[in-house]
């Protein structure tokens, strides 16, 4: 089946082996697709249904599709432009989404299936995720260009404490009522500075604020993500109870404890310093930006150990933004680095984000009725994480090959 066609009968995926996400591996898997979605894993040629087509996938290890749960995907640059990241010219909003598609491709190239986007200007991240679930975008002659990304879940623009002064607590119902009127799956905070290359803590959300946000966005049945960089933050945003926090450091006991307690989700983002790092003269950047940028990345990888020892729930995130598209997975090898089997980390990208996001019955696994997202990658990713970061093959997407087979490897 070629990249972006649907299947018109029911397609049987033969793996050496799957994982299905839900604990189980199943060695020389059947998974039959119909439409968008799975109807049954099974082993053997007795699963193969009669007449399906058949997809000989045996060399590899299939995967369910994966979940980058902080990302930007409306940040686009081109390398090429002569311009850096942060000081290209203003776009209109239809262009920053036309050109957005090449991040949407590249996030799928990692066997990402699925984002949470955590903040976008001009309503341009609610045009991307519309376009992407239709399946094209509509051109100024009517025609229409197929798109093809990963399935998203949008915030709009983030409620900020800024510089220019965090909201008044009456106005706050106000500020979520417009987001959700607009669109947005999600709310998402500032509740501190902190960003590229500044790794600032003030704190610019009272705990007050945050929970007038909470409050309203639950009211409206929506969640909360409340990005913080410093301690202070951190605890006020689960006293709050946001559903998830973004970033962090030096996270004392107490709040671990009050994250596992209620069941917050932390997304700690070690791997998006390490991109900001390593593009630096990208950004154009000064080599002084590069020892505070380090400094935080060990104290947020800190922060993330002790939170799996004290069982906190943590979700992989990206924090993608511009040329770290492709690289949305590095984040698997912290947790990994942090002590959890591959097994392990693999939850942070599947089933962990799949209930973050409500949508536990249909993605983050393979099994009877989810989603087909379905990654095939070389090699047993649950001895070697570096298997899910470097050696995607094959990415199906909704019943549809969005990625095709990368590798003159026959099967």
């Amino acid at each position: 089946m070629a990249a972006g066609q649907a299947a018109s009968r029911p397609v049987a995926l033969r793996f050496g082996t799957v994982v299905t996400g839900l604990g189980q591996s199943v060695r020389d898997g059947v998974i039959v697709v119909d439409g968008e979605f799975i109807k049954t894993v099974g082993s053997g040629d007795r699963a193969v249904p009669a007449g399906a087509t058949v997809i000989d996938l045996r060399a590899y290890t299939a995967i369910p599709g994966l979940i980058d749960a902080h990302t930007h995907m409306t940040y686009y640059w081109d390398p090429d432009s002569g311009t850096r990241p942060l000081s290209q010219p203003r776009r209109q909003p239809a262009m920053t989404v036309e050109l957005s598609a090449a991040n949407a491709l590249r996030t799928l190239k990692t066997g990402v299936t699925t984002v949470r986007d955590l903040g976008a200007s001009g309503g341009t991240d609610y045009m991307l995720r519309d376009q992407i679930a239709a399946g094209f975008r509509v051109n100024a002659d009517g025609s229409k260009t197929p798109l093809v990304g990963p399935r998203m879940f949008v915030a709009g623009q983030g409620i900020s404490g800024g510089r220019e002064g965090a909201p008044a607590i009456d106005a706050i119902p106000g500020l979520v009522d417009q987001r959700v009127k607009a669109g947005s799956d999600w709310i998402k905070a500032y509740g501190s500075r902190g960003s590229f290359q500044s790794v600032e803590t003030t704190q610019t959300l009272t705990y007050e604020q945050m929970k007038a946000i909470v409050d309203a966005a639950h009211k409206a049945g929506k969640p909360v993500a409340i990005h913080s960089y410093g301690a202070s933050g951190v605890k006020d945003a689960v006293r709050a109870g946001a559903d998830s926090v973004e970033h962090g450091i030096e996270i004392d006991a107490e709040t671990l404890a009050m994250m596992k307690k209620q069941g917050t989700v932390w997304v700690p983002t070690v791997d998006h310093n390490r991109y900001y790092v390593d593009s630096r003269e990208q950004y154009g950047w000064a080599p002084e930006v590069v020892p505070p940028l380090q400094d935080y990345i060990q104290k947020n990888f800190e922060s993330m150990r002790d939170a799996f020892k004290a069982g906190v729930t943590m979700a992989m995130g990206s924090d993608a933004v511009f040329s770290g598209f492709g690289q949305n997975t590095g984040e698997l090898r912290w947790f990994v680095k942090a002590g959890m089997t591959p097994a392990q980390a693999l939850q942070t990208a599947t089933t962990i984000p799949a209930k973050l996001l409500g949508h536990e019955k249909d993605l983050g696994a393979i099994g009877a009725g989810f989603y087909a997202d379905i990654v095939a990658v070389d090699g047993d990713p649950l001895k070697d994480i570096n298997v899910v970061l470097d050696k995607v093959r094959w990415v199906m997407k909704g019943g549809v090959v969005v990625v095709p087979l990368t590798t003159g490897r026959k099967p």
